[in-house]
């Protein structure tokens, strides 16, 4: 069974760090990409970031270039995303998704979700 169990978030001030993870089991993690994406009320889902299979490319929302960070734990199956400089704007519960391979910005072609993290920057 595919699972995916997202931790780290909280409440931070504006300027503030936060370091998410997910942990996957399940499959083979090596094959998949693994992307974060958000959601805040009343607002449709974002992609933040992903990093493909194997690590072999990772990709950002344009609004967390710079801020944010993506790596990967493959001994431990476990992806991280690294927020920094964390803006009341990224306010939203975080999720972490896995698909075969390659990454993508569309959240339906994901086939696992996680129950995501609330994280809250208080301004």
């Amino acid at each position: 069974e595919v699972q995916l169990v997202e931790s780290g978030g909280g409440l931070v001030q504006a300027g503030g760090s936060l370091r998410l993870s997910c942990a996957a089991s399940g499959f083979t993690f090596d094959d998949y990409a693994i992307a974060w994406f958000r959601q805040a009320p009343g607002k449709e889902r974002e992609g933040v970031s992903c990093i493909s299979s194997s690590n072999v490319s990772t990709y950002y929302a344009d609004s967390v270039k710079g801020r944010f960070t993506i790596s990967s734990d493959n001994a431990k199956n476990t992806v991280y995303l690294q927020m920094n400089s964390l803006k009341p704007e990224d306010t939203a519960v975080y999720y972490c998704a896995a698909r075969y391979y390659y990454c993508s910005g569309y959240g339906h072609i994901y086939g696992s979700w996680g129950q995501g993290t609330q994280v809250t920057v208080s301004s």
